[in-house]
């Protein structure tokens, strides 16, 4: 998670080590923190891979530390472009790392956000439907042996019907943003192009700078 992390941030703009920590445990809240000790050997590590670069600053410190500002590479990029896609890994931990994609969205290809979308929106069903079932079958079963208890039955169908709602609160924000990101593919949305929408255009005027006249 961390690696997407610093890479999102650098694919936004060079930053030094004591800002993309404060960045990241800005969003993470007050109980995850990414401390220094674990910060900057994994900044060494990715510079080490060649997905980041580290430049000398101007010589202030901060803390014990003299302050580098680091850049992504063209080979970050690569990384940072098949993590943003991965929909497979930590499956358990998806919500968290959804979320951590959603501000990135825009640094991929319009098809691509609608898949990730799309993949969320599969997601958050797949768990309505699990906590819908198990609540019915749970009901059952207490209605089926009175041993469970009534008092304890009822704070098992409360959890469930929280997480449910919580997926169900997940799911109409997707839906949302969804409706928003096809508004703007059919030009119903005044938005600003994106980085990878201006990036394809300005490739697209390349190209057609270079066909060659048939005169």
């Amino acid at each position: 998670m961390y690696e997407f992390a610093i890479l999102s941030l650098l694919t936004h703009g060079p930053k030094h080590g004591y800002l993309i920590a404060k960045i990241i445990n800005d969003v993470n809240g007050p109980f995850t923190k990414i401390s220094s000790g674990r910060l900057y050997p994994l900044l060494a590590k990715l510079q080490k891979d060649g997905l980041i670069a580290a430049e000398e600053g101007d010589g202030r410190q901060h803390g014990d530390r003299r302050q580098r500002t680091f850049t992504i590479t063209d080979t970050g990029r690569q990384r940072f472009h098949q993590l943003m896609m991965d929909t497979t890994s930590n499956p358990g931990d998806y919500q968290r790392l959804f979320w951590l994609k959603m501000p990135f969205l825009h640094y991929v290809q319009p098809t691509e956000r609608l898949y990730l979308l799309d993949h969320y929106l599969n997601y958050c069903q797949t768990l309505i439907f699990h906590y819908r079932n198990e609540m019915e079958e749970f009901t059952q079963d207490t209605a089926r042996y009175p041993i469970i208890g009534e008092e304890f039955s009822q704070a098992v169908l409360y959890v469930q019907r929280r997480c449910m709602n919580q997926w169900q609160l997940d799911l109409d924000q997707v839906r949302e943003w969804r409706a928003r990101e096809v508004a703007r593919a059919e030009g119903l949305l005044d938005a600003p192009a994106t980085p990878s929408e201006t990036e394809a255009a300005a490739s697209g005027k390349r190209k057609r700078r270079t066909v060659p006249s048939s005169t």
